[in-house]
């Protein structure tokens, strides 16, 4: 009789468990909400099981496995968290919820934050001959773009002739080349970024290539201006000196 009683409670505790569960708005799929910046995320927090409708449990919120702070009257029963705006680095966010006397109780939610690439516009490069090359595009997205081109007064950069070297780590693209000519060098550029999301987007680069200028080694020429002034003081001392013991001489 004690067995099956003994039983009986453990049935009854374990309907009586108490576990949580997140709502969101947009709402989630498998665990991941897509969103994009500037927008608004709420995410509701509240305890589920035959005790969902009433109940005094305490509820915490960590973000990435910091405690979120929380005002006392949304602690109890339910929580929420709004995430407003979203900006960058609430991409890959977790919010986890879970109970505040039993850590085993949670859910957990993530933040997929998808926005274009911010390339557009034109700009102006003025290299000088024979110098560097060097154009960047700021490719960071997601989701990342799927290809960059580079073309020169429209047609694609041709990487042997021009000399050019071509990177992509991901953030920027870059278009680079060594000991510039005019005649092959200057132009229009562009660089063209496809988002398998957003879509198309491009730079504009106008290069244009000076003439090479001779530059003056700045700092030695000042360390000879000073030696000459310091040397042509000294000079002047010991003149002065000479004279003065002269004139003394010539009194007596």
């Amino acid at each position: 009789m004690k067995l099956v009683l003994r039983d009986l409670l453990f049935i009854f505790c374990a309907a009586q468990t108490i576990g949580v569960r997140i709502q969101s708005d947009p709402a989630s799929s498998g665990g991941v909400i897509q969103t994009e910046l500037k927008t608004t995320v709420s995410l509701l927090c509240q305890p589920e099981g035959s005790a969902e409708t009433e109940t005094d449990e305490e509820l915490v919120w960590l973000r990435n496995g910091v405690m979120v702070s929380l005002k006392d009257d949304n602690k109890i029963g339910r929580s929420s968290v709004c995430v407003t705006p979203v900006i960058y680095e609430d991409n890959e966010a977790t919010f986890t919820c879970h109970l505040s006397n039993n850590a085993t109780r949670r859910a957990s939610i993530t933040l997929n934050v998808t926005y274009p690439p911010e390339l557009s516009g034109s700009a102006e490069v003025s290299v000088e001959d024979s110098a560097d090359l060097i154009l960047n595009c700021d490719i960071w997205a997601n989701p990342p773009v799927s290809s960059v081109l580079w073309t020169l007064n429209g047609s694609e950069v041709d990487l042997v002739a021009g000399r050019f070297t071509v990177s992509n780590d991901g953030f920027t693209g870059r278009l680079s080349s060594t000991g510039i000519e005019r005649s092959l060098h200057e132009g229009v550029y562009q660089c063209t970024v496809v988002s398998p999301m957003y879509g198309t987007f491009s730079k504009y680069f106008q290069v244009t290539v000076t003439e090479k200028t001779i530059k003056f080694p700045l700092m030695p020429m000042i360390a000879g201006i000073v030696v000459v002034c310091l040397t042509s003081l000294l000079a002047v001392v010991a003149r002065w000196r000479t004279f003065v013991k002269c004139f003394k001489s010539c009194k007596n």
